[in-house]
């Protein structure tokens, strides 16, 4: 069975790509380069679904990104 997962991608200070997938507690990697970071998410995201022993999983529907600022 084929399921379809969103994936924020992020990069940090460091110039790593950073993967996580919002609906998989837990689900994440990094790489230095975007194909790379697929394969892995790729593999993250099989490592969570078999961890999850076919428990309900959320549905949640990809609705947009928004930048927020806050004092710190």
């Amino acid at each position: 069975m084929k399921r379809e997962f969103t994936v924020i991608v992020e990069r940090d200070e460091d110039g790593f790509y950073v993967a996580s997938v919002p609906a998989l507690a837990g689900c994440h990697t990094q790489a230095r380069s975007l194909d790379d970071l697929m394969q892995r998410i790729q593999e993250a995201i099989a490592v969570c679904l078999e961890d999850s022993d076919g428990a309900a999983l959320p549905t949640l529907e990809f609705v947009g990104v928004q930048r927020v600022t806050v004092a710190a």
